[in-house]
């Protein structure tokens, strides 16, 4: 019976049904009547075959082909996410999209001919680190010159903030 404690009672002595608990977080793939198979979950998880959305595909596709040094890093599924690939070109700029599972895998793989990887196993290049640094400190500067342009408009105001 799947689900329940196997041999001699142990420490209690009581035989237990576990399959309530751990199907909790299993994705459901049964489409019964108007059962939406995995509905429900974020990013819409629960496609029919469990696999890239057209429109995904299609955005990779032109995102590699309007780059070069291009390469692509499955990230795995979370309680959060599903399983999606991030494409990195050579000057770091990167997408992320989702794959809806396993099988998306050798669908991106065969429609855009980029090489992938495991992010788990090989980690993000290191383009891509650098790249998310830079951007974050173009982003802190562009913020402080706004809060610098407002503070300098407050005081040309004469610190009421009416801007008539």
């Amino acid at each position: 019976m799947r689900g329940t404690l196997a041999g001699p009672p142990t420490r209690g002595g009581c035989d237990v049904d576990l399959s309530p608990v751990f199907n909790f977080f299993r994705r459901r793939n049964d489409r019964g009547p108007g059962g939406a198979g995995g509905a429900g979950r974020p990013g819409g998880a629960g496609r029919s075959g469990g696999t890239v959305t057209p429109q995904a595909l299609d955005h990779l596709r032109a995102w590699a082909a309007a780059r070069t040094g291009v390469e692509g890093f499955v990230e795995p599924e979370t309680l959060v996410n599903e399983m999606s690939v991030v494409f990195v070109d050579g000057q770091g700029e990167w997408t992320r999209r989702p794959i809806g599972g396993p099988r998306g895998i050798d669908d991106v793989a065969s429609a855009t001919g980029v090489p992938l990887y495991f992010a788990e196993e090989t980690g993000y290049p290191q383009r891509m680190r650098d790249r998310m640094e830079r951007d974050r400190i173009v982003r802190r500067r562009l913020e402080q010159m706004e809060r610098r342009e407002r503070l300098r408009d407050l005081r040309e105001d004469g610190g009421t903030g009416a801007g008539d």
